[in-house]
């Protein structure tokens, strides 16, 4: 069967990757912060920004659209502020360097604040912001991504899925990461569903006539939809001028299309904004307790034995799935083996 899924070690598949990065003409180190990504993409549970990625960035590779050896240029604008050119860097690499220098921004002064432009697609949001939180501080992340959704009112996709993230420490290990596209779901699931030849959900994209579609191609022609209508119209546009107009990254529509659109870079911008969490109170841990616990305290709705922030599903996906192999497609299996030819 086309589409028999197949496991395989991680130490086995997490070395094979590096391996095809490394023959892409990416240093060793990148490709290390590469593989780091895809596997945690596969591990909390989203194979969309896995995997099923990989052939993309070596295409784009090829095509000579993302620079494998760039040479990234951090420009301090205060103590506090830094902005980076990623020189049409992989995304991960550029998002790797720009989250750690955010960090570094805030330990010294409290606040961290990092604008990346010449860049590309760099996985899940969630990743860079648990960094942050692991250092005990609250992270914002904002990037933007090629037209997908159209601003309310209109009939032609503009904006990106655009994810919103926000992680911050807990009492716990375990962190509250908020990670979340701005459309019904993110466009990978749809890439995938296209890929298997298997329908998408009711309600979450129209046709390029604005007709309602259940076809996977269809909607990738169409428009998606976003959430809460105007809202998440309108949140969109926000991410966009924050990580695209703000950082000086393409904007506007402008964000190249990563499986389709080999014309050039795709300058997607990113925005990192860290914080203390001691900034105000004293007392912060103490206080996100409390508040954690009020919420955890509620009465449920039938069926429901535990309400979860967000981040515990996933945590618990990735310790579950730590101890296991990786399942993966064998159409994967056959890229990976192409790409390590």
């Amino acid at each position: 069967m086309a589409w028999q899924r197949l496991k395989v070690n991680q130490k086995v598949l997490k070395n094979k990757i590096i391996n095809i990065f490394k023959k892409h003409k990416l240093s060793s180190e990148h490709a290390l912060v590469c593989a780091n990504a895809i596997i945690n993409a596969e591990l909390v549970g989203a194979p969309t920004h896995g995997l099923s990625r990989l052939k993309m960035y070596c295409d784009r590779i090829n095509k000579k659209v993302i620079n494998p050896q760039p040479k990234l240029k951090i420009k301090k604008i205060s103590q506090s502020i830094s902005q980076i050119d990623a020189d049409n860097s992989i995304g991960f690499v550029a998002a790797d360097i720009g989250i750690k220098q955010a960090i570094k921004n805030a330990k010294k002064t409290g606040i961290g604040i990092v604008g990346i432009k010449n860049s590309g697609h760099y996985g899940l949001s969630g990743y860079y912001a648990e960094q942050a939180v692991k250092k005990n501080l609250l992270v914002f992340c904002f990037t933007n991504a090629p037209p997908a959704i159209a601003p309310h009112g209109a009939k032609k996709s503009l904006f990106g899925t655009n994810p919103i993230c926000f992680g911050t420490p807990t009492s716990s290990k375990v962190p509250f990461i908020l990670d979340t596209s701005v459309s019904v779901i993110n466009r990978g699931k749809i890439r995938v569903a296209e890929r298997t030849g298997k329908k998408i959900p009711e309600g979450v994209a129209l046709d390029k006539f604005g007709k309602p579609t259940t076809n996977a191609k269809k909607a990738l022609a169409g428009v998606q939809l976003p959430i809460s209508g105007f809202r998440g119209s309108g949140l969109a546009w926000m991410v966009d001028i924050l990580s695209g107009v703000f950082t000086g990254g393409n904007h506007g529509g402008k964000v190249k299309d990563p499986f389709d659109d080999f014309s050039g870079p795709q300058n997607i911008g990113h925005l990192f904004l860290v914080m203390k969490s001691n900034l105000f109170v004293s007392n912060y841990t103490k206080r996100i307790k409390e508040n954690i616990i009020r919420v955890k305290r509620l009465p449920k709705i039938k069926g429901i034995k535990e309400i979860l922030y967000p981040g515990q599903s996933k945590q618990r996906r990735y310790k579950n799935n730590l101890k296991k192999e990786i399942k993966i497609t064998s159409n994967i299996a056959d890229d990976l083996k192409k790409l390590d030819a």
